[in-house]
Formats: C-alpha cells, sequence, structure tokens
C-alpha cells in the first residue's frame, strides 16, 4: 500500500476527526451519565461537541460533557449549558467547550453526557469532534 493517500492513514493523521459518537441520547431525565461516548485513540483533543438529529424540540434541556461518570463538574469538557438552538428535528447546536478544553489533551476512555435539566421523552445524537494524538 502506498502511503501518499488517504486510505494509507489512520485517525491520528488527520484533524478534526469524529473521535465519538452517540445516538439517541435521552434527554428526558436527569442523569449523570445519560450516554458514554467512547472515544477513538488513547489520547486526543476536543475541537469540537455538536448535538444534532433530536427527536423533537429539546431546546430547555441542559447538558455537559463530563471525562467521569459521577457527575462532578469540575470534570466539564463542556460545562452545563441549555440547548437553545435545538427547536426541531433539523436543527443542531454546537456546545461550548469549557476553558481548560483548549490547551488539555485528554486520555479518558469515555467522555459521559449529563443531563442537567430534563426534555421528556427526548433524544438527541451527540458527536465530538477532534484530533487523535495516539491511537
Amino acid at each position: 500500500m502506498e502511503a501518499n493517500n488517504v486510505g494509507a492513514n489512520y485517525p491520528n493523521k488527520f484533524g478534526s476527526y469524529a473521535i465519538a459518537y452517540a445516538p439517541s441520547v435521552s434527554v428526558g431525565a436527569t442523569s449523570n451519565n445519560a450516554a458514554a461516548l467512547s472515544i477513538v485513540g488513547t489520547k486526543y483533543i476536543v475541537r469540537r461537541i455538536t448535538v444534532a438529529d433530536a427527536n423533537k424540540s429539546i431546546s430547555t434541556a441542559n447538558v455537559s460533557i463530563i471525562t467521569t461518570s459521577d457527575g462532578n463538574a469540575s470534570n466539564a469538557v463542556a460545562s452545563a449549558q441549555t440547548l437553545s438552538n435545538v427547536t426541531s428535528t433539523a436543527a443542531y447546536q454546537d456546545l461550548t467547550l469549557a476553558a481548560g478544553t483548549a490547551t488539555t489533551t485528554y486520555s479518558a476512555a469515555a467522555l459521559f453526557v449529563k443531563v442537567n435539566t430534563a426534555v421528556s421523552g427526548g433524544t438527541v445524537d451527540v458527536t465530538v469532534y477532534g484530533d487523535i494524538v495516539d491511537l
């Protein structure tokens, strides 16, 4: 295989790769770990977290993305925020990353979706984009 084409490269050779994905994450009840986002790679940089493809308006839901399943806000990659832009099934929102995320290389095997304020029956897909430092 030639090393000068995309097919010869792994995710750690690209920027802004989808490093984690969780479909149909329930925001229907408050939870410290509504979903575990298993990460591709052992060391990574988080660049963007997108919530999209909601099953209905979840604009009053409030979520955080954290590195532990215990709900500890000090481990936030994206601090608590309302999904005010997700007003329909066609809407999406990029979460604002926590201040420390801009300079942190993470090694947690998973990130967790914490639901702070629920929307009954609501679901949404969550995708984490970033750079793989080590596979």
